[in-house]
């Protein structure tokens, strides 16, 4: 398989769903596949045609994590020159899908665990099939919360529960992670196209820019006061007045018709 296969990227009803590809191995996290995500999730939010992300797996599993034979292979070695810190919430390793300008929604189809787990975080939305499990990992390979998993997590499902997944590794299905706020679970059969649709309906329903700011404020507002989160809303809202979207969502209500957003900032 060529690095250009690791990652399949597809569109459809303004919806790009990019697959990690190695359905062999339960797509093992390499850098190779990192490198291969990375550039498909940018190429989304760089296209025109594009209002939605879903992330998934080929095959039965969303992503295993790391490899066995990687982790052995690790013991005693530093990490990588690109693995360096920077400065920036949104320029970690994986945040960087925080700044994204377009919903990205996590279609976690099978077994996820790790890494992979960790990526699922950074997603806004998280859909997981009724079938699929879950878990950490981390306490039973001798680590710790990689990739601010332990920051996440608790906001997510809340410290007890996160304290639970964490220190344990246990397999979670998808009825008891729904019931833990960590995704919403599907039933297996049409896992994927269920998760398309809804996106789909973001695609085509919301206005763009409304989306890409909301995504901001939720994101943006961990490190803000309630003043300053208030205050930046205020602003944005009469900045909202004077952009096509505003107009164009009274018209389509009123006119009772789909809507045609353009997404444009005002002028």
């Amino acid at each position: 398989m060529s690095d250009t296969d690791i990652v399949t990227y597809e569109v459809a009803n303004r919806v790009a769903t990019i697959s990690m590809n190695r359905p062999e191995e339960m797509n093992t996290w390499r850098p190779e596949m990192e490198e291969s995500l990375r550039a498909a999730i940018k190429r989304a939010d760089a296209d025109d045609a594009v209002r939605a992300i879903v992330l998934t797996g080929k095959g039965r599993a969303f992503c295993a994590g790391a490899s066995m034979q990687n982790l052995s292979k690790r013991a005693g070695n530093v990490l990588p020159k690109s693995h360096e810190r920077v400065n920036g919430e949104f320029d970690q390793r994986y945040s960087y899908i925080f700044g994204i300008g377009k919903p990205v929604i996590a279609a976690i189809n099978g077994g996820v665990a790790g890494v992979g787990f960790c990526l699922t975080l950074y997603c806004d939305i998280r859909f997981m099939a009724e079938s699929a499990k879950l878990s950490t990992a981390f306490s039973q390979r001798g680590l710790v919360a990689e990739h601010a998993a332990a920051w996440l997590l608790p906001r997510l499902i809340g410290p007890m529960n996160a304290a639970d997944l964490l220190f344990s590794s246990r397999r979670v299905a998808g009825p008891e992670a729904d019931k833990l706020g960590y995704a919403r679970c599907l039933p297996d059969a049409g896992f994927l196209e269920a998760v398309q649709a809804y996106a789909g309906g973001l695609a085509n329903y919301s206005s763009p820019r409304s989306l890409r700011l909301m995504k901001q404020q939720i994101w943006e507002s961990q490190y803000q006061t309630l003043v300053e989160a208030t205050h930046k809303s205020e602003d944005q809202i009469i900045e909202c007045r004077f952009s096509e979207d505003y107009k164009e969502g009274s018209a389509h209500y009123l006119e009772n018709r789909a809507p045609n957003f353009t997404g444009k900032d005002p002028a």
